[in-house]
C-alpha cells in the first residue's frame, strides 16, 4: 500500500483550530435555532403557522415553515455558508421562490418575517 493514499483521520478532527475539517452536513446552531423558534412560536400562537421541517444537507441547512401540514413551505430560512462572503449566509425565501431577504446576520434577516402581514380568505 502506498503511503500517499493514507489519510490521517486526526487531521480531520472537528476543532476550531483545524482548517482541514469539513462537516458532513450543515446545521443550525443552538443560538440560530433559538432565534428561529422564537419567531415560530409567536406565529403559531397567532394562528399564522402550523408546522415546520428542518433539513440538514451537505451544502446548506433549511428551516421550512408551513401554514398547513400538507403544503409547500410558506417560508424557507436557509443557511448556506458558501454564500457568506457574498451577500450573507442567511436567505429568507417565500413559497414562490422569491428571495425576501439576505444577510450576514440571522436576527436582521428574520425581521422580514416579523413584518409579514397575515392574510385570511374571506367568505
Amino acid at each position: 500500500m502506498n503511503k500517499k493514499n493514507i489519510l490521517q483521520l486526526s487531521n480531520y478532527k472537528h476543532s476550531s483550530k483545524n482548517k482541514n475539517f469539513v462537516p458532513r452536513f450543515i446545521s443550525f446552531t443552538k443560538q440560530e435555532l433559538s432565534l428561529i423558534l422564537s419567531i415560530y412560536g409567536r406565529k403559531v400562537a397567532s394562528g399564522e403557522w402550523k408546522d415546520y421541517a428542518i433539513d440538514c444537507l451537505q451544502d446548506k441547512a433549511i428551516f421550512s415553515v408551513f401554514k398547513n401540514s400538507h403544503e409547500i413551505p410558506t417560508y424557507m430560512i436557509i443557511k448556506d455558508p458558501n454564500l457568506s462572503k457574498l451577500q450573507g449566509s442567511y436567505i429568507i425565501k417565500s413559497s414562490n421562490g422569491h428571495i425576501l431577504k439576505r444577510g450576514h446576520d440571522l436576527k436582521n434577516a428574520l425581521q422580514i418575517l416579523e413584518k409579514a402581514k397575515r392574510f385570511r380568505a374571506l367568505g
